[in-house]
């Protein structure tokens, strides 16, 4: 049995009273198990685990009032039809973390376990809110995309989220900060490899990369996000690179999760481009697969424009990937439109995907700058998507977030573009684009002229903003 020092609560957001349900979630020291407890104030009759691999990680479900033994089917619980007002639960957590592949090239006492596999739990309604309190040995620590209560030390509040992808939980002995950002703070775990990793630095490049997004419009799109570092050395990966991959899960919250080679030296993680698309990913919602080359090339875009606000890249530099990268995506799959290829995955297309996102990032951020004579930009329209409409709970169309950006300008910008290009063949033309800006290209090599009819416009996009981060470390 567990007492009520711990909670998982469903609090209606409402004027009616609440119904709350508490949980109080237990791990052990070894990291082998974790003990829940569910006390529900009315009867439940439902309750299921989002993975379809839960229930092998199950074991002994009860009833806590008369010890009934509770089995499963899939991914719910076999109630009786009078419902349950309380279950306890054990996890089978060392089994669990063994399935995860990103525990392979951690120490021994760090795992990562999605809360889908262990958090069995009634359906939500739109008038509930979730809780989550660990009840933890000292020592141990937890990291979880949810909101922390103040005043309620390890306890978490669950927003509501699109689900785009199972959110993390870490477990155990590892370096897990808070640190401020524009207008928030950020939770960092960064997770221990089995050899030596310098921790502060890491830290230190995550906070300065997350910053590099506050260059856009002044402050961070997220006000709590969690990143989690998880060190994967030079194996298991395809890339050298020293961030080979990077994601973000909106799961409960939103997430960036990082892997990384911690045996490459700290200067070339400043230099690498990975996390900052990932950060960049925030200031958008998120946009559903068949529309992803939006997400995705608006974030290829402000990858190369934020490092050069932020004195990582010189102009030259960015123009010149910006370039390199939109003749990639002529080149790939030129007979799919970007619906097309978003369709199809990033595997038939990666550079279609990417890259004809990109494009139209930078002719509608040149056009709101030109006709506006720099009152509007790509910069002040997310900035008031951020204040509307972020963090979102739910997924968006392609139109549908085209239509808002649209509603910020004084004259329609984004919904042409998409009416013209999404369902089009081929790749924007950009070479009269970069023409006007000043960006001429002789043998793959670009120049810059600042003689240019937008010449203007392409410096103003690109040029440090006050608070960069200085260069170097």
């Amino acid at each position: 049995m567990f007492c009520r020092t711990g909670v998982l609560l469903f609090l209606s957001s409402g004027a009616a009273a609440s119904v709350i349900h508490e949980y109080t979630v237990r791990v052990d020291t070894g990291l082998d198990t974790m003990h829940v407890a569910a006390r529900f104030e009315v009867p439940i009759h439902e309750v299921r685990a989002r993975s379809g691999t839960a229930g092998r990680y199950l074991d002994d479900a009860k009833r806590c009032d008369t010890e009934e033994v509770l089995g499963y089917r899939g991914q719910r619980l076999d109630l009786p039809r009078t419902g349950v007002t309380c279950i306890d639960y054990v996890v089978d957590l060392k089994r669990a973390a063994t399935a995860e592949r990103r525990n392979a090239s951690l120490a021994k006492d760090n795992i990562v376990v999605s809360p889908a596999v262990w958090l069995w739990r009634p359906p939500l309604d739109s008038n509930t809110r979730i809780i989550v309190h660990f009840d933890l040995e000292d020592g141990i620590d937890v990291s979880v995309p949810w909101r922390p209560l103040a005043g309620r030390d390890g306890s978490y509040e669950i927003p509501p989220s699109p689900r785009s992808a199972r959110a993390v939980a870490a477990f155990g002995r590892f370096v897990n900060v808070r640190r401020e950002l524009q207008d928030g703070e950020m939770s960092i775990a960064l997770l221990r490899p089995n050899g030596a990793i310098d921790s502060a630095a890491i830290v230190d490049w995550v906070h300065d990369t997350a910053s590099n997004v506050s260059l856009a419009y002044g402050r961070f799109p997220n006000p709590s996000p969690q990143v989690v570092v998880l060190p994967v050395g030079r194996t298991g990966w395809q890339s050298d690179s020293p961030v080979p991959f990077g994601r973000v899960l909106r799961d409960g919250g939103e997430a960036i999760e990082l892997f990384i080679n911690e045996q490459r030296p700290i200067e070339d993680f400043y230099d690498d481009w990975t996390a900052t698309h990932e950060f960049s990913h925030l200031m958008l919602p998120y946009v559903r697969p068949g529309h992803r080359w939006i997400s995705e090339g608006f974030a290829q875009y402000y990858q190369n424009v934020l490092l050069t606000r932020a004195g990582r890249y010189d102009e030259r530099r960015a123009w010149q990937k910006l370039h390199d990268g939109f003749e990639r995506g002529r080149n790939s799959r030129p007979e799919l439109s970007p619906n097309e290829a978003a369709q199809r995955g990033v595997g038939e297309a990666t550079m279609k995907i990417y890259w004809s996102g990109a494009i139209i990032a930078l002719i509608a951020d040149v056009e709101l700058r030109r006709r506006s004579g720099g009152r509007e930009s790509l910069d002040s329209v997310l900035e008031q998507l951020q204040g509307c409409c972020l963090p979102s709970a739910r997924r968006w169309s392609g139109p549908e977030l085209f239509e808002t950006l649209d509603g910020f300008v004084e004259e329609p910008v984004f919904m042409p573009l998409y009416r013209r290009y999404a369902d089009t063949g081929g790749f924007p033309r950009f070479e009269d684009t970069l023409e006007r800006l000043g960006v001429t290209v002789s043998d793959g090599t670009i120049r810059l002229s600042n003689d240019a009819e937008l010449a203007g416009i392409r410096r103003a996009i690109t040029e440090p903003r006050s608070g960069a981060p200085r260069e170097g470390l």
